[in-house]
């Protein structure tokens, strides 16, 4: 049976959430993760479409976040949408409890990267939702920049 490749960079983005959402702060959050996790991530079988965060018990968790199951996995093999703690410092986390209060904010993750001591970070943003014109207005951006690349060329 032949393995599968293991990327040594893995960086996945969520393309979506950038047309979806205008992010207004960034962090940088550390993930717990079983074994066959983050070796399926070591393959890039991540989802980060759907996935979004939420405060429970203290603690910050991404529900939706759908990691493939391990080829190789046996009957320990992880469940791809069960929800997974982020590692934040308590500094941050009260930032972000706080900023929550705000109405029609909401925390997403935007990438997902390894580092260079092998371990999974994800980006995550607090955003607030675009309306229809505000995404009308980047897709009309993006078509002149489009146009001014191509007349330079």
């Amino acid at each position: 049976m032949a393995k599968e490749k293991i990327e040594k960079h893995i960086d996945v983005r969520n393309r979506r959430a950038s047309f979806e959402y205008s992010f207004l702060e960034t962090f940088k959050a550390g993930m717990v993760l079983t074994g066959t996790e983050i070796k399926s991530i070591r393959q890039g079988k991540v989802n980060l479409t759907d996935a979004y965060c939420i405060m429970m018990n203290d603690g910050l968790y991404v529900r939706q976040m759908h990691i493939s199951p391990y080829n190789e996995g046996t009957h320990y093999n992880h469940e791809p949408l069960r929800d997974r703690k982020l590692l934040l410092q308590k500094r941050e986390i009260k930032k972000l409890v706080n900023k929550l209060k705000d109405v029609g904010l909401t925390i997403i993750p935007t990438r997902l990267t390894i580092s260079d001591r092998g371990f999974a970070k994800l980006d995550i943003a607090l955003a607030k939702g675009k309306k229809l014109y505000d995404k009308r207005e980047d897709i009309k951006e993006k078509d002149i920049k489009r146009e001014m690349d191509r007349n330079r060329e």
